[in-house]
C-alpha cells in the first residue's frame, strides 16, 4: 500500500513500531540500571522530605502505561488507582515492582506492533490527557517515562552520595 505521496506505508509502519519499541525498551533498561544498586529500603524511601520514592515512580509509570495504552488501546480492562501509585504504604517488593513495569512495557510493545496505519490516527480520549490520537498518546507516554527517569537519576545519585559519607 502506498500513501498519496507514493510512500511505502508498511515500511513506515514497521519503522514506527521498531522505533517506539526501542524507546520503551531503552527506558526500561535505564530504570533497571538505576534501580539495581538500590536496597529495598532505598527503593521505597524518599531521600528528600519532598517528592516521591524511586519505587513509587516505578508504580506510577506502570499504572500510566497500563491505563493509557493497556486499558484505552489494548482493552486490557486495567483500572487505575493513580493516588495509590504514590501513596501505597504496603508496596510490592522492588523486584515485583520492576517486573510489573517490565510487563507493562511488554504490553505496550505488543500493542504498538498491532497498530495499523489507520489505528495510529484513531481518535483517543482518556482522563488527564489532551492527546487526541493513538500515536500521540504512545509518544507522550514514552516522553513521560523519560521525564520520570530524570527524577530517578537524581534519587539514585542522592542515595549514592549519602552512602559515600
Amino acid at each position: 500500500m502506498r500513501s498519496q505521496k507514493g510512500e511505502n506505508v508498511p515500511e513506515l509502519q514497521e519503522t514506527l513500531a521498531v522505533a517506539l519499541a526501542g524507546r520503551y525498551l531503552s527506558n526500561l533498561e535505564r530504570i533497571r540500571e538505576l534501580a539495581t544498586p538500590l536496597s529495598e529500603q532505598q527503593f521505597w524511601t524518599k531521600p528528600y522530605p519532598y517528592g516521591n520514592s524511586f519505587g513509587h515512580l516505578v508504580l506510577h509509570l506502570t499504572g500510566n502505561l497500563n491505563y493509557y495504552i493497556g486499558a484505552q488501546i489494548a482493552n486490557t480492562g486495567y483500572i487505575r488507582d493513580r493516588e495509590r501509585e504514590f501513596t501505597d504504604s504496603n508496596p510490592p517488593s522492588k523486584e515485583e515492582a520492576l517486573q510489573g513495569l517490565h510487563d507493562a512495557v511488554t504490553m505496550v510493545i505488543a500493542t504498538v506492533g498491532k497498530q495499523s496505519p489507520e489505528n495510529w490516527s484513531a481518535d483517543y480520549e482518556a482522563v488527564r490527557t489532551n492527546c487526541s490520537n493513538r500515536l500521540d498518546i504512545v509518544a507522550h507516554c514514552a516522553a513521560h517515562m523519560q521525564h520520570h527517569i530524570g527524577q530517578m537519576i537524581y534519587l539514585a545519585y542522592e542515595w549514592q552520595r549519602q552512602a559515600a559519607k
